[in-house]
């Protein structure tokens, strides 16, 4: 069986560097807000050229943060209005009913998946106050009409990059370095993934990072000295460290993931497919490789009985989660549409040549035998 993603393979490759830097974390006796995470912080802002990174707990809490922290700085208040892609997985949306804000559902691309420029224009209202681009999938957001309509409305950009590491754009810029602020999960199946819950906020606002630092230690930058409302949403010591082990290698992978996609994208020929939207260049680093099908189940059976994992990114759109049941009368047809039809094969830097040859031949023979 070719699995969709084998963590503990992807890991191996570290398990000496881990065992080791453990040992140091172990021995340190310091195990919060130590050195690691300081140095990670430190790591990954150079590497996606940012002023600042901020380790936290998790994605959700990165985008948390950031919309508690402008409402600190007085940029948003309760109630204020997010432009949202429809289409994203719930944690963009609950980021921002946490922070009490209010989200407004748009409709992405059909094409890329991401939010489209003219869908935010035709949403904005007197009580928006910015838009949250989501780089779905692993594909940066085209951001040259976003910036257009931001600077004219005076609105913040706030990127969820949970699936973007490394990806950069046609100015050369990464992904959490395009907007405003920008909210990393370092979730395992990430393209830099931690060994459990981490993520971070990246910016080059230095009153926004001041604020987040604070917020996520009980709103303390000294002990027992509380300044605001905060709460713990610490990035672990130990986890800081393993992702300081691998990051050094995302970009390599990101490149493997790339070259795996290439053949995807020459080498799958089937009508009964879609294949997902791709420039050739390194604003994609394929987080997942989302195909469409009118008929998923039965594509998915397929694959399945011939020994390959796949996985659905995501069956249920935000605004038909009963989580959000208020929202369930709307219709958003591109992103029903996509939600219902789309497939995420395998695609990882540890997938063997012959697994990528099988995936193909396999996708070829559905209703073509």
């Amino acid at each position: 069986m070719i699995k969709f993603l084998d963590l503990h393979k992807l890991n191996a490759r570290f398990e000496a560097e881990f065992q080791s830097e453990f040992k140091k974390f172990l021995d340190s006796g310091y195990y919060v807000l130590g050195n690691n995470v300081r140095a990670f912080e430190k790591e990954y802002a150079a590497y996606c050229g940012t002023k600042h990174c901020i380790g936290v707990s998790n994605g959700l809490d990165a985008l948390t943060l950031i919309l508690e922290a402008y409402k600190i700085l007085g940029k948003l208040q309760e109630g204020d209005e997010i432009i949202v892609p429809a289409n994203t997985y719930i944690a963009s949306i609950l980021g921002i009913t946490k922070a009490g804000l209010k989200p407004v559902l748009v409709e992405p691309n059909a094409i890329t998946f991401n939010i489209e420029a003219s869908e935010i224009e035709a949403a904005i209202s007197r009580k928006t106050k910015a838009i949250l681009v989501v780089h779905l999938y692993g594909q940066l957001t085209d951001m040259s009409e976003i910036y257009n309509i931001a600077k004219k409305q005076n609105l913040l950009i706030m990127e969820d990059a949970a699936q973007a590491h490394g990806a950069v754009n046609v100015e050369g810029k990464k992904a959490g370095n395009i907007g405003d602020a920008a909210g990393f999960s370092f979730y395992p199946t990430k393209n830099l993934g931690a060994l459990g819950e981490a993520g971070a906020v990246t910016t080059n606002d230095s009153e926004l990072a001041e604020i987040i630092i604070k917020l996520r230690n009980y709103g303390s930058a000294s002990k027992y000295v509380n300044q605001y409302k905060g709460v713990n949403n610490r990035l672990d010591e130990v986890q800081a460290a393993f992702l300081r082990v691998k990051l050094p290698h995302v970009d390599a992978d990101n490149e493997i993931r790339r070259q795996i996609a290439l053949r995807y994208l020459n080498e799958i020929q089937n009508s009964h497919i879609t294949l997902p939207s791709y420039q050739n260049n390194a604003s994609h680093v394929f987080h997942q490789f989302v195909i469409r099908t009118k008929d998923r189940s039965g594509l998915q059976e397929h694959l399945n009985g011939n020994g390959i994992a796949t996985l659905i990114h995501y069956e249920i759109p935000p605004h038909k989660q009963e989580a959000y049941k208020e929202w369930n009368h709307l219709h958003f047809p591109i992103t029903e549409q996509i939600h219902a039809e789309c497939l995420s094969l395998p695609i990882n830097p540890i997938l063997e040549t012959t697994e990528v040859t099988q995936i193909i031949s396999v996708l070829n023979h559905y209703k073509n035998q």
